[in-house]
């Protein structure tokens, strides 16, 4: 036994927290199973890899920034919303995201636009993929925040390195001149090789009118739409079907 806790203090000293915790029942079943000492050893370091692998999931998944509702195995296919389950499975294979594509999801409020987004991140993330997702509000502040705040500028930097972005409702509300020129530079850095999926509720021609300039709307569509493929979906608010009521009715 005293041997056992030198062991344990060995995998403190070295961080090895899934040998660590499930010491004691490795040696209990490798001694009953009467396992050679390959195996024995294979157990211990698998157990230690799958830990480390699980902790990974979890960080990169915390940085995702998902919403809650994130896993498209929970997608309603009988909801006829511009978009099947042979795209949707094309999709989430990823093989866009290998060729550097943008993905645009376009359509009225309540269509699951972010819902297919933050899905597609999901699946990205565990995939080992950098994906990140952000809303357009977030993106705006961290342009306008990373030269002051820490934080701001770790996220900027993280996002530098990504490759998958998620910008969820662009173009919703109006942007100032500055915050659309910040906007442009931060697509046209990573364009080329960062794959982004934007979700929107207006037309391209609409861009023009939200950031008040017709010729940085034009340059923006242009990095976006240089590689990409525009899903137009439709329907009613999946929301307003599904809308939840205190009352008795």
């Amino acid at each position: 036994m005293e041997k056992a806790q030198t062991i344990k203090q060995y995998c403190r000293q070295f961080n090895l927290t899934g040998i660590l915790n499930h010491f004691d029942d490795i040696l209990n079943d490798a001694q009953t199973k009467q396992s050679s000492y390959i195996e024995y050893l294979f157990v211990l370091f698998k157990t230690e890899a799958e830990t480390r692998e699980a902790k990974s999931l979890e960080r990169r998944i915390k940085a995702a920034k998902l919403p809650l509702t994130h896993d498209l195995k929970h997608f309603d296919y009988t909801s006829e919303n511009g978009i099947n389950k042979t795209q949707l499975n094309q999709l989430k294979e990823l093989n866009w995201l290998d060729q550097n594509f943008n993905i645009v999801l376009m359509g009225p409020s309540g269509t699951g636009k972010t819902y297919i987004a933050a899905g597609l991140c999901f699946e990205a993330v565990i995939k080992g993929y950098k994906a990140y997702f952000r809303t357009m509000d977030e993106i705006v502040t961290m342009l306008k925040m990373k030269d002051i705040t820490i934080s701001a500028k770790a996220d900027y930097t993280r996002l530098q390195k990504a490759n998958l972005i998620i910008i969820d409702d662009i173009m919703l509300f109006p942007i100032d001149k500055q915050t659309a020129v910040g906007l442009f530079n931060f697509i046209n850095q990573l364009y080329e090789t960062t794959a982004f999926i934007i979700t929107t509720n207006k037309s391209p021609k609409e861009w023009a009118q939200m950031l008040d300039d017709e010729v940085i709307a034009t340059a923006l569509l242009d990095r976006i739409l240089f590689r990409c493929q525009v899903v137009n979906l439709v329907g009613k608010s999946y929301r307003m079907k599904n809308r939840k009521s205190i009352f008795n009715e």
